[in-house]
């Protein structure tokens, strides 16, 4: 059986076992080096992963929803989160922009099928066009999205299934609420020194520490790519 079967068997047997019902099931994915950068200090965008890695995370993307990034992605990659590398149905695009800095230029902006969902704490009357949907809500304690709040509105939208590709800010904040269920992670054969994939959790001891149970692992080319089960010893830090 090929990594790709094997990810999407597992990811399939999650999706029928989770318990939530008021919230997507949420997948973290994403591309770092040995030394767990995902970009350098400078904040130059590092294309980490070979050929193969790329068509599984596009095949990963067939088999969400939805697909969620931060607008610091959308700033620095300007992506276009679609499954172009594979076969199958391109997930919603979602975007955390507290700020509404997202440019209307942006390629997210610009698909042919999908409106881009953008989820803000302003209140402003920007014009996007039709390709845009602006969803305001109350911020958190600083002024950011509520997760939790934004999930539950996802899931009444029909999201079941989210990706979230990062960046750090967002992969931190969903790790730091516990609000992630399950991590596919491509590990590039190179080191950079640059700025991690994961900041600052507040954990203060080893009981709090998220496990990844259990834990599969192969390579794919020159890649590593572990995925599993996201486990949290106790509750999260409000």
């Amino acid at each position: 059986m090929t990594i790709n079967q094997q990810i999407e068997n597992w990811l399939a047997s999650r999706k029928t076992t989770f318990e939530f019902e008021n919230r997507p099931f949420v997948t973290l994915s994403y591309a770092q080096s040995w030394d767990g950068s995902i970009t350098t200090r400078t904040g130059e965008t590092l294309a980490l992963s070979g050929a193969e890695s790329t068509r599984l995370t596009h095949q990963l993307r067939s088999l969400h929803d939805g697909i969620l990034v931060g607008i610091g992605t959308v700033l620095t990659d300007d992506p276009q989160l679609t499954v172009r590398e594979w076969t199958g149905a391109n997930p919603q695009p979602i975007v955390l922009d507290s700020h509404l800095r997202m440019p209307p230029n942006a390629r997210l902006c610009q698909h042919s099928d999908k409106n881009c969902w953008i989820f803000t704490s302003l209140n402003d009357d920007s014009d996007f066009g039709n390709q845009v949907e602006i969803i305001t809500m109350e911020g958190d304690n600083e002024g950011r999205v509520n997760l939790q709040h934004a999930l539950g509105l996802l899931w009444e939208k029909g999201i079941k299934m989210l990706m979230v590709e990062g960046g750090s800010q967002v992969i931190t904040a969903f790790l730091k609420a516990q609000l992630a269920d399950a991590l596919v992670l491509t590990i590039a054969p190179t080191l950079i020194g640059g700025y991690k994939g994961v900041g600052n959790l507040g954990i203060t001891s080893k009981q709090q520490l998220p496990k990844i149970r259990p834990l599969y692992s192969q390579m794919l080319e020159d890649d590593l790519i572990m995925w599993g089960d996201l486990q949290y010893q106790e509750p999260a830090l409000s």
